[in-house]
């Protein structure tokens, strides 16, 4: 089985350029631009030049991870390979890209934090450091939101796959509907106090490691549900 599932990884290597390339690509393209912004600002912030350009690399993850499930997935089954065996294969190449852009973010947040953000005091790889000092801690953030975009990106493919548009709908005004019925009864309850409170004071692992590793598994779990009877 090892055998197979390794076969058909390279499957997913064929669309190496949006697996690797083309983040490592925005991902220079963003620092860039934010270095030279930064550059020839004479006044930062009270926490540093702040630069979201390190999001555009979650985009190109949820994308390739789209498209394996909603495009690469059909191709696949039309080769003969089983549900099981790209399921895992796809769980195996999602795994390699989250630890290498985990690790490479996680590496450039130490350069960034030792050279005073660049020399232009930009914190584009640091984000984690406002919450946290624990490295461990930093690390895992990278690696736990990464696997959560890998998850949302799986969950949405296979939805689109089997569903089309009705399916990502539904799950759109559904999550709407949740989410505002949610903050509806939490504004009614008075809870929102004692949500921040929590969030102060439980240990930083905890919404910044474990609950996007959680939330990851049940898209996992959810992407797996939808695929297994899913035709080509």
């Amino acid at each position: 089985m090892t055998h197979r599932v390794l076969a058909v990884c390279r499957i997913h290597t064929v669309s190496w350029p949006i697996l690797l390339a083309w983040p490592f690509g925005i991902l220079l393209a963003s620092f860039v631009i934010g270095v030279g912004i930064f550059s020839v600002v004479s006044q930062p912030g009270d926490n540093g030049n702040f630069t979201g350009g390190v999001f555009a690399l979650f985009g190109f993850a949820l994308a390739f991870h789209l498209q394996a499930m909603s495009q690469t997935f059909p191709f696949a089954l039309g080769m003969s390979v089983t549900r099981r065996d790209y399921f895992s294969a796809t769980l195996l190449v999602a795994a390699v890209q989250v630890v290498a852009l985990g690790v490479l973010l996680y590496v450039l947040s130490l350069v960034e934090e030792a050279t005073n953000g660049w020399g232009v005091d930009m914190r584009m790889f640091t984000i984690p450091n406002y919450f946290t000092s624990s490295p461990a801690v930093r690390l895992s953030t990278y690696l736990a939101f990464l696997f959560l975009t890998a998850a949302v990106g799986m969950v949405l493919g296979a939805l689109h796959h089997r569903w089309r548009v009705v399916g990502l709908f539904t799950l759109g005004v559904g999550t709407l509907l949740i989410g505002g019925l949610t903050a509806i009864v939490i504004t009614w309850q008075q809870w929102w106090p004692g949500i921040g409170t929590w969030f102060v004071e439980v240990p930083r692992a905890v919404p910044m490691v474990w609950m996007p590793v959680l939330a990851a598994l049940a898209c996992t779990g959810g992407a797996w549900l939808i695929v297994r009877r899913a035709t080509a």
